[in-house]
């Protein structure tokens, strides 16, 4: 056998071996440790190789900065290097560390606009060897979408896409189908109260909206630790921390 057959064969054995462990890593979940959530999630977690979409639950900057939190935290309990897409250079450095994600791990990609986030998050997904993908956004389109969960079950990355609102009406956009294994909702309910004067663990209700061969269900968590885990908060079952929404949410 010729040197050359032998590198175009050892190429293709590598090629072939990295698409089965990307198929294998599909196959399994990233539990949040939190038996209630994971319960009602196929797997018992978030899929590897799937894309998941969170937003916060009003137009707001203090639900969207919630849904980043969540999503970084998820982001954090991943293996590898993260790359975070965006078009705002906007994020709190010492707050992603608060849940776990060091900025170390993270590559950022600065983008100028939508479709270029887009394209990196694609990119970054079929390159494979990452722990997860981010992307930061205001409209998902269901072609964009399926582009992204296909890139992330060839490889077996976790896509995650952070719905961003500028004003209320972009916000309606979250309603429309997309591609995506699941979706989520954040929204900050007051923090956990303490026996002393002081500010407790801040508290999360998260909805999730749609999941794939699942049902949807909502929880009161308490937000993310330095080890990226929420925790099903003592209060789960008070209905009056529920936040209130308008017709049109």
């Amino acid at each position: 056998m010729s040197a050359a057959r032998e590198t175009v064969l050892a190429d293709l054995r590598e090629r072939v071996s990295a698409l089965e462990g990307g198929a294998a890593k599909a196959r399994i979940c990233l539990p949040f440790g939190a038996p209630e959530i994971d319960g009602v999630l196929p797997g018992g977690g978030l899929a590897y190789g799937a894309l998941h979409e969170f937003a916060g639950g009003g137009s707001g900057t203090v639900d969207g900065a919630a849904a980043a939190l969540f999503a970084a935290g998820i982001a954090a309990r991943t293996k590898g290097p993260v790359v975070w897409c965006l078009t705002r250079p906007d994020l709190f450095l010492p707050a992603l560390t608060q849940v776990g994600l060091h900025p170390n791990r993270v590559i950022f990609v600065e983008a100028g606009k939508e479709e270029d986030v887009l394209a990196s998050m694609e990119e970054a997904l079929s390159f494979g060897g990452l722990g997860a993908v981010v992307g930061e956004l205001v409209r998902l389109p269901m072609v964009a979408s399926r582009r992204l969960q296909l890139a992330a079950e060839r490889t077996g990355t976790m896509g995650i896409v952070v719905r961003r609102w500028r004003r209320q009406t972009e916000a309606n956009d979250f309603g429309q189908p997309t591609a995506a294994t699941t979706r989520w909702r954040v929204s900050v309910l007051p923090s956990e109260v303490l026996p002393v004067p002081g500010v407790g663990r801040a508290r999360w209700f998260l909805e999730l909206m749609r999941v794939k061969a699942g049902e949807c269900a909502e929880f009161c968590v308490g937000a993310c630790d330095e080890q990226g885990r929420v925790h099903i908060s003592s209060r789960s079952g008070d209905r009056q921390d529920t936040p209130r929404r308008s017709v049109n949410s």
